[in-house]
Parts: structure tokens; C-alpha cells; sequence
């Protein structure tokens, strides 16, 4: 009897965990939807989805969101553009090349470049990227999204890599096996055996490793700068 009692109110705890996150979900989704509705009562959306200009703070105030998706989607492109080659490879090296020790050391200190704060990485591309990628471009402005958005593919590494070394390292043994009696090296085994059989794992990662990147601020705000403009220039 006391062991029924315990596991109901066990039970009912998990049950009232997930209520309280589904109720938190649909009440974000409440909120954002009535506060759109008011806004849209005064804003036009075609000139909301169509103008260039985002100036909410003037006097003569527009709303057009299109420079900060512009600024979104540069700054997140490179960030992919430098995150998914750099975070594969490590991730390859260290399913498929190192030794289980060094691994075991190696991975946790490659996830701590997630644990720093954003508004770091944000620094470390102001004042050292930045300064850096003007000695090699010339004239290039001091705020820009090719400083955040590598800065962004630095941070967003981790992520990718540590999701897709998961994902190789679940892929049978077997099949490495299989491929080196075949006579293949273990090159033409990790990317044309693992690489493929694990291809969920590091999709998922890529996607997760995206999101991080589309919902990043205070990297682009402090090594973009906070000037909303139209433009598909990185410099």
C-alpha cells in the first residue's frame, strides 16, 4: 500500500511537470499572439515584411524587418559556412583516429568553448578578429558580420562536433570491419562507411548548431554593431 501511495505521488509529479511546461509553451504563444495583434493594429505588415528601414526609436518611426533579417541570415551562414567543415573534421578525428585517453580529455575541453559567455566571444571579436581581418582586408569597417560570424562559427563548433562524434561512435563496429576487409583505409572507412551510417546524428547537430547561430545576439550586436542596414556584405 505504501509503495502504490509512493509511486502515484510520483506520478502525479511528473504529470504536473509536464503540465506546467505545456501550460508555459501555450502562454508564451498567448502572449506573443496578442501583443502581435495589437502591434499590427497600428503597423501595416506588408510594410513590416517589405521595408528597409528599422528605425522604431525616431520620430519618424518605421518597422521594416528586413535588415535584421538580412543581418541574421549573413551572420549565420558564415557562422554555418565555418562551424560544419572545422566540426565534422574533429569530430572524425576523434571517433575515428584518437586513442580512447586522449579522447577522454580532449572532448570535455573542446565542450567548455560552449560554457563561455556570449558576451566574451563577442569581446574576443571586437578587439582581436576584428583588428586582425582589417590588416588583411583594407578599409573594412570596424563593425561587421564576417568578424561575428566566424566568431559565431567558433562558438557554435562544439555543438556540432560533440553531437556528431556521438553519433559516429554509435555506428557498429562492424561496419568499420566490414569496410577494412574490403581493404579500405580508415579514411575511405569514415567517410564512406561512418560518415554515411551515422548521417542522422549529424544532421541533427548541424540543425541544433543553426538554431544556436539564428538566435545569437550579443556577439552580433557588440562586433556588428547595432545599425540596422540592408545588406549582404559582410564587410
Amino acid at each position: 500500500m505504501h509503495k502504490k501511495k509512493s509511486e502515484y505521488i510520483i506520478e502525479f509529479l511528473l504529470f504536473l511537470s509536464a503540465f506546467v511546461t505545456i501550460l508555459t509553451t501555450v502562454g508564451i504563444i498567448l502572449v506573443l499572439t496578442v501583443e502581435a495583434y495589437k502591434f499590427f493594429k497600428e503597423v501595416s505588415i506588408i510594410e513590416f515584411f517589405t521595408s528597409t528601414e528599422w528605425t522604431p526609436l525616431f520620430k519618424k518611426k518605421s518597422f521594416g524587418i528586413l535588415p535584421l533579417l538580412a543581418g541574421t541570415l549573413l551572420t549565420s551562414f558564415i557562422a554555418i559556412l565555418v562551424a560544419l567543415p572545422l566540426g565534422l573534421i574533429i569530430a572524425i578525428y576523434l571517433s575515428e583516429y584518437t586513442p580512447k585517453k586522449f579522447r577522454d580529455y580532449i572532448k570535455p575541453s573542446l565542450e567548455l568553448l560552449a560554457a563561455v559567455p556570449t558576451v566574451v566571444y563577442g569581446f574576443f571579436a571586437l578587439v582581436v578578429v576584428t583588428p586582425f581581418l582589417q590588416k588583411l582586408i583594407p578599409g573594412m569597417s570596424g563593425f561587421n558580420s564576417l568578424s561575428a560570424g566566424i566568431v559565431m562559427g567558433i562558438m557554435i563548433i562544439p555543438i556540432i562536433s560533440s553531437l556528431s562524434e556521438d553519433a559516429l561512435r554509435a555506428v557498429p563496429t562492424s561496419l568499420r570491419e566490414a569496410s577494412y576487409g574490403m581493404g579500405s583505409t580508415r579514411l575511405q572507412t569514415a567517410f564512406r562507411v561512418t560518415l554515411p551510417a551515422a548521417s542522422s546524428g549529424v544532421v541533427v547537430s548541424v540543425i541544433l548548431a543553426i538554431s544556436r547561430a539564428i538566435g545569437e545576439t550579443m556577439i552580433v550586436a557588440i562586433a556588428a554593431g547595432q545599425q540596422p542596414r540592408f545588406t549582404f556584405n559582410p564587410l
